[in-house]
């Protein structure tokens, strides 16, 4: 099982998202589903980077804490930028 560390995010949008990307180097991100409520998530960019090395990072669940919280989750979607090798958005579901 991965655990990975994140922050939960206040302030929404296509310009926070731009620069919590650009500046922050965090990737903005959600955990949904389950009858549970959304949860609005940014992570470090290179640890997810790194991770997507892994193959079962994409079946297996991922532990995430957010506020001294664990989330158990399972990897639902990664957008990518088209030609660098960036990611810009991160999908998860409750498990």
């Amino acid at each position: 099982m991965t655990i990975i560390f994140g922050e939960k995010r206040i302030k929404f949008g296509k310009s926070i998202s731009k620069r919590l990307r650009n500046i922050d180097n965090k990737i903005p991100g959600i955990i949904y589903g389950n009858n549970h409520p959304t949860l609005y998530i940014s992570l470090n960019h290179e640890i997810i980077l790194n991770l997507l090395d892994k193959k079962n990072f994409f079946s297996d669940d991922i532990t995430i804490i957010v506020l001294q919280k664990k989330y158990l989750v399972r990897l639902q979607s990664i957008q990518k930028h088209c030609f660098k090798k960036k990611i810009l958005h991160i999908d998860f579901l409750y498990k």
